[in-house]
């Protein structure tokens, strides 16, 4: 892997907008289809396919390893959502579910994440809105706690300083452009991060850091990377998913060893991250070989993938599977493959890293979801 440049003590693509901003591109789907997920109504497929033939698509739904439904912004700033929409987190008004993209209202959309429940979103402005499921714990943040929303509204900590946001199951977190760290929702198992294991329906900041850089929900456990590098994690301990070598619960950010760390996300009792050196790695819950060490024993502190080397670029965690792309632009999975989620033309498990079906070196962006045996995945790749 090239040199890290480093300008004022941060990483070169801290300060500069990464290449893959200005690059649309196909959107692809493959795997399990029961609420319509895949985006093409044609059921269930263990090869990849292209959506529809549009090549405007730019930015992909981030997080949740557990969802069925599916989200992608254009290069237009219009964002589209479909499959399940039973509390109205596909944000088009109703709570009839989708097999194919419906367009939700606004065309200055920059990020969104989709969980089970809820999505969120931040547009160009700033502002960030959430719609979805908000019984019990106020996942939308809206200051209520009891009625459910089918189209966006504003969370109650308004301002337009919002940078990125990441839905778990049951809660929501966000960083705002000062490097603050916020989370709301239902916090039984200490996701939010605030010393609790209350819900609350507005958010919150956890602690007084300014540092933060990059955030990932789990089902319930959360994980943000510092910009010195260093990886925490809080949240349902199960299985080791936090990665700091126990299976307690944490209330509060623990850190996860190493100060090198460039992206992680989370999964379902599990997570996996990559280094600042190009290095991959897993930990926590392994049943069907999601940590790609080429085992199915779970790991409470990080692991390499079997497939070892300096070239791995982007990864994402869905819970039973997961799926990788390397600088050279190739796409790897593993895992869970019952669903056809692998995208290999089986329905087998892979306890490590495989090569899609389609091959190619032109991938550009990509995630994953299992929740309750409907593994899918869906990834876009570089026109150019």
């Amino acid at each position: 892997m090239a040199t890290n440049y480093l300008i004022n003590g941060a990483e070169f693509s801290d300060n500069f907008i990464p290449r893959d901003k200005f690059i649309s591109g196909g959107l692809w789907t493959w795997g399990n289809d029961g609420f319509g997920q895949l985006g093409d109504g044609g059921g269930n497929r263990w090869t990849p396919a292209q959506l529809g033939g549009h090549t405007n698509w730019k930015e992909l739904q981030y997080g949740s390893p557990s969802t069925v439904a599916s989200g992608s912004i254009k290069t237009d700033g219009t964002l589209w959502m479909w499959g399940r929409n039973n509390p109205g987190n596909l944000g088009v008004g109703d709570l009839t579910n989708r097999s194919s993209p419906v367009q939700v209202p606004g065309t200055t959309w920059k990020q969104v994440s989709i969980s089970i429940l809820h999505t969120a979103a931040i547009k160009t402005d700033g502002t960030l809105w959430c719609w979805g499921s908000n019984s019990n714990n106020g996942r939308v943040g809206n200051g209520q706690t009891y009625t459910d929303v089918s189209t966006p509204v504003q969370t109650t900590a308004g301002g337009t300083n919002w940078k990125m946001v990441s839905c778990g199951y049951y809660h929501t977190t966000a960083i705002k452009s000062d490097g603050t760290l916020w989370s709301w929702g239902g916090g039984a198992q200490g996701q939010l991060g605030d010393g609790t294991t209350g819900s609350r329906s507005t958010p919150v900041q956890v602690g007084a850091d300014t540092t933060w850089k990059q955030i990932s929900g789990g089902d319930r456990l959360t994980f943000a990377i510092k910009t010195d590098g260093t990886l925490w994690g809080w949240g349902y301990g199960y299985a080791g998913g936090l990665g700091n070598g126990s299976t307690a619960d944490r209330s509060s950010p623990t850190q996860v060893n190493g100060t090198n760390w460039k992206f992680v996300s989370s999964g379902k009792y599990n997570a996996t991250a990559i280094k600042t050196d190009g290095t991959l790695w897993t930990w926590g819950y392994n049943t069907d070989g999601q940590l790609g060490d080429g085992t199915t024993t779970n790991k409470s502190s990080p692991v390499q993938t079997v497939a070892a080397g300096t070239n791995w670029k982007a990864v994402a965690i869905g819970g039973y599977l997961c799926m990788a792309i390397k600088t050279d632009g190739t796409l790897w999975t593993w895992g869970q493959g019952s669903t056809g989620a692998l995208g290999d033309g089986t329905t087998n498990s892979k306890s490590s890293p495989i090569q899609t079906i389609v091959g190619g070196t032109n991938w550009k962006t990509i995630n994953c979801s299992a929740w309750a045996g409907y593994g899918y995945a869906i990834a876009i790749r570089d026109n150019s």
